[in-house]
């Protein structure tokens, strides 16, 4: 990518979104009183460490939607201070999954390509912020979607067997059955509202869009440059925490 498009996608990209409505069955006993999003990994709550990741990218404005325990989450983002500027989406009528989410939340967020960002998405940064970067390598000429990517090697906390392979030139294709791929999705990526134009109402999973673009050829991957951490039991938390406080 030449300067001048890195500076026109950067330009472009000033809004996020953090998934924080899911029932983080995974996490019980803990989420059955507190929604995982605010659950603490190093003294700070998954869904800060989120919102941190888009301020030190520029992103000024972040969307969060709600609906497991929604008071908890709602009284916890009004305390925050600094950037984002944070809107509420409020899901607590109808859990819609994390595209649905998305598309009940495109009033909110507005014309323009968005980055969106699972609440629990945590990770150990390298050089430079990966959603920067992220940004920065968003070309809509070619790529429908832009995802962020873990390598599954090395993911502390993750035993899955990857989501996509991943080409030279950054496309991507989905993991074939019964076999081990390179990669695992981060939980972090850039959308064109568009893409929901033609999609169900109600609840549906962000998948379709991929699957969607695949076909297409036109979803694309960026390798985190850091530790992906995936936290996603309560037995998970601890070896978090051990990670971040030794990367400190």
């Amino acid at each position: 990518m030449t300067g001048e498009m890195q500076q026109r996608s950067e330009a472009l990209i000033d809004t996020g979104m953090v998934l924080a409505a899911g029932l983080g069955t995974r996490m019980r006993p803990i989420t059955d009183s507190l929604p995982k999003p605010l659950v603490e990994i190093a003294g700070r709550t998954m869904l800060d460490h989120a919102l941190d990741r888009l301020a030190h990218a520029g992103i000024a404005r972040a969307i969060v939607n709600v609906h497991h325990l929604a008071e908890q989450v709602e009284a916890h983002l009004a305390q925050r201070q600094g950037a984002p500027a944070i809107t509420v989406s409020d899901e607590r009528a109808l859990l819609l999954e994390t595209g649905g989410g998305v598309k009940h939340a495109l009033p909110l967020l507005g014309p323009k390509p968005f980055v969106v960002m699972n609440s629990d998405s945590l990770w150990i940064e390298g050089p430079r912020s990966n959603v920067a970067r992220l940004i920065a390598g968003f070309e809509p000429a070619h790529m429908d979607m832009l995802l962020l990517l873990a390598p599954t090697a090395t993911a502390l906390g993750y035993e899955g067997r990857g989501d996509f392979n991943m080409a030279g030139d950054g496309m991507l294709t989905r993991r074939p059955e019964r076999e081990v791929a390179p990669f695992v999705y981060a939980g972090v990526g850039i959308f064109r509202p568009g893409l929901f134009d033609d999609t169900p109402d109600g609840a549906f999973s962000l998948n379709l869009l991929f699957d969607r673009a695949i076909a297409a050829g036109r979803l694309h991957g960026l390798r985190l440059d850091g530790a992906w951490l995936h936290v996603g039991t309560p037995d998970a938390i601890t070896a978090a925490e051990a990670y971040v406080a030794k990367a400190r």
